[in-house]
């Protein structure tokens, strides 16, 4: 099989590379500097405005990492010792009497004067109190050392961070009650197209339910985003005129449906007039057709109004432009090989992102691939990448990008 295939060999068509660094490289011209100060239960998804620099050694003091026993090696001969005092976490230990050990608990902080933990396990109390150890015993054992995690001044974590609970609990541990953090992303989205109807309403002839609001919406919000739903656009220029109008005070705007040079094409016609389009013609499958532009100075991205299309180009392209804007420096998914449980066996000119999931190790494909079909996302678990003039058979591996890598 022809299983060479390259990234970026696309012909006239703009490779996904080329796409997502020019619009990555206007979000970096256009940055949300605005932020705010959130309590830490507050800042799940956001992104972390400043370095967050470690105030404090973690941990502040050498502490036990066993239950068992502090003592100081050279104390050990063999003979047993007697334990003269007892550590808990949370209390303040007095210096080890020599010659002696301490019982010691998880996270007790290790006493002045002891180099060694032993393990309850290898220890042997006697009938007098007095223990002895079993096994060899080594300076340092059983000890996290103090500043084991951070130190003073250390960047625990960089600004464009995204938060999550790791990161909550990881704030926690160094005191902050507060981060600042980047504001929300302002998104409005908006369909265009007089064949759309809302779910609840009665279908007229040629008309069907508008399935990407709700998906963007929803998957914006995930994000983080505060989204101000745009609604339907109908098919007429003054009206969408106004509608664009109102949402001068996003950050981007995000449609769906054909933006393209029809004379029906609405949108477009509005962002020609008042603002400036570029459309490209990417080398992606599903979702061909791609927009940006700006509505009086206001950013547009336009994306295929098929249902795949626009969960595949969102994912690949406008969620990662839009974690840009706020910062996020690693914005493109997670994917690795996984074996194919598929044959490709005719290449294409455009990268695929085929609807899968992982059975038995390896990668296999909704029987509809279809554009129009979400039920295909539905049923997966994940993107699966197939390159550009590329052909494949079961068994070679291909990468695969699960959706809880973008859907967040």
């Amino acid at each position: 099989m022809n299983h060479a295939g390259k990234p970026g060999k696309t012909g006239s068509l703009m490779a996904v590379e080329v796409a997502l660094a020019r619009l990555l490289e206007m979000a970096d011209a256009s940055p949300i500097k605005a932020r705010e100060r959130l309590p830490l239960a507050q800042v799940q998804g956001r992104v972390l405005a400043d370095d967050l620099i470690s105030t404090l050694d973690l941990p502040p003091w050498p502490n036990s990492a066993m239950d068992g026993y502090a003592l100081r090696v050279a104390d050990w001969t063999g003979e047993p010792l007697v334990v003269s005092q007892k550590i808990f976490a949370g209390t303040a230990p007095q210096p080890l009497e020599p010659g002696t050990c301490a019982r010691i608990f998880t996270g007790a902080p290790v006493p002045d004067g002891a180099d060694c933990v032993e393990m309850q396990e290898n220890a042997d109390p006697q009938a007098d109190q007095r223990i002895v150890f079993t096994q060899p015993l080594s300076p340092g054992q059983n000890i996290r050392p103090r500043g084991q995690e951070t130190t003073v001044g250390e960047l625990v974590l960089p600004a464009g961070t995204r938060l999550g609970p790791i990161e909550q609990g990881l704030a926690a541990s160094l005191g902050r009650a507060e981060l600042e953090v980047i504001r929300r992303v302002r998104v409005a989205v908006l369909s265009t197209g007089d064949e759309l109807v809302e779910p609840g309403t009665t279908l007229g002839p040629g008309q069907i339910y508008n399935s990407n609001r709700m998906l963007l919406c929803s998957w914006l919000q995930r994000m983080g985003c505060e989204v101000i739903d745009a609604g339907i656009l109908v098919d007429d220029l003054a009206v969408t005129r106004a509608r664009l109008g109102e949402l001068k005070d996003v950050d981007l705007i995000l449609s769906t449906g054909g933006v393209s040079v029809g004379e029906a094409d609405f949108l477009g016609i509005a962002l020609r007039e008042e603002g400036e389009l570029t459309l490209w013609k990417l080398a992606i499958k599903p979702g061909k057709p791609l927009t940006f532009g700006h509505f009086r100075g206001v950013p547009v991205i336009g994306l295929p109004g098929n249902p795949a299309s626009t969960l595949v180009t969102f994912a690949m392209l406008a969620r990662p432009y839009l974690l840009r804007r706020q910062g996020v420096q690693n914005v493109e998914p997670l994917k690795f090989a996984v074996p194919a449980g598929f044959d490709w066996l005719k290449a294409g000119n455009r990268r695929e992102y085929l609807r899968g999931r992982l059975e038995n190790g390896r990668a296999i494909i909704y029987k509809n691939q279809s554009s129009s079909v979400l039920r295909s996302a539905a049923w997966a678990d994940g993107l699966v990448e197939v390159l550009e003039d590329r052909t494949l058979v079961a068994g070679e591996n291909v990468m695969f990008i699960p959706l809880s890598e973008v859907l967040n």
